[in-house]
């Protein structure tokens, strides 16, 4: 049952339209917390979503677009959020872009997209958020990757950027506490990309039986675990938790 307005959380989730960040959305909207979807091209998958989520409960869902490489855009995200609802208790840096770079061929366009989602807009959403998060003593979740520490063949500019990602997540732990935790989950396989040529079934079939518990993720693993840093963790700060079934232990 959901809590009443007043000690609900509300939560931000960026790129929450489809795949883990709707899951996610859903995991929180699960468990009492309004969400704010926000999405960049995936209209359609944001609205249905938060059509379900109003229908199970009124005014539990909301979405917002924005382009997150236009920083200029993210005092008015903010803003909508807490004109929705009044607060904002946790922010979810989700969206990330991610394909391969291959080195020798690098463009500046590429950095700038892949820094520029996973590093850049993390950091400067976080920023925006911070008055509203201080004031609930709330929390920042970043989406890493295992790959932040061993680098994919292929994906270095990617690889960097998650990399920073980590950095930035403990140096915002050691900044904003003791009024804001910040930690970040580091999903191994979740969920495969769209796109079928760098993965194809054979390597996916390797990658699994690297893992120590021979099967891939699922979104839903990722969601138990943010939910888990937001609901039953309030001494964990800092920390980057590995949502990988042990697959790198095998590195």
């Amino acid at each position: 049952m959901h809590n009443s307005n007043t000690d609900s959380k509300v939560v931000l989730i960026t790129g929450a339209g489809k795949r883990v960040g709707a899951t996610i959305a859903r995991h929180c909207h699960r468990q009492g917390m309004r969400v704010a979807i926000h999405y960049r091209r995936s209209a359609t998958e944001a609205e249905a979503l938060a059509q379900e989520l109003n229908q199970q409960q009124h005014d539990t869902a909301i979405t917002l677009q924005a382009e997150l490489q236009n920083t200029a855009a993210y005092p008015d995200l903010v803003k909508k959020v807490i004109e929705q609802w009044g607060k904002l208790d946790v922010l979810i840096n989700n969206a990330s872009s991610f394909y391969p770079t291959l080195f020798g061929e690098i463009t500046e366009k590429s950095w700038d997209d892949l820094l520029g989602s996973n590093l850049k807009a993390p950091l400067f959403l976080s920023q925006a958020a911070l008055p509203h998060l201080k004031k609930q003593k709330g929390c920042i979740i970043n989406l890493v990757d295992i790959q932040a520490q061993r680098p994919l063949r292929k994906y270095p500019v990617y690889c960097v950027a998650k990399a920073g990602l980590v950095m930035l997540t403990k140096c915002l732990a050691k900044e904003l506490g003791p009024s804001v935790r910040v930690n970040g989950v580091a999903p191994g396989i979740a969920l495969w990309p769209d796109d079928e040529t760098e993965f194809n079934p054979t390597l996916r079939e390797k990658i699994v039986g690297r893992t120590a518990l021979k099967r891939a993720g699922t979104p839903d693993d990722i969601a138990d675990a943010v939910t888990f840093l937001i609901q039953h963790a309030n001494y964990i700060t800092g920390q980057i938790i590995a949502i990988d079934g042990g697959l790198s232990l095998d590195y």
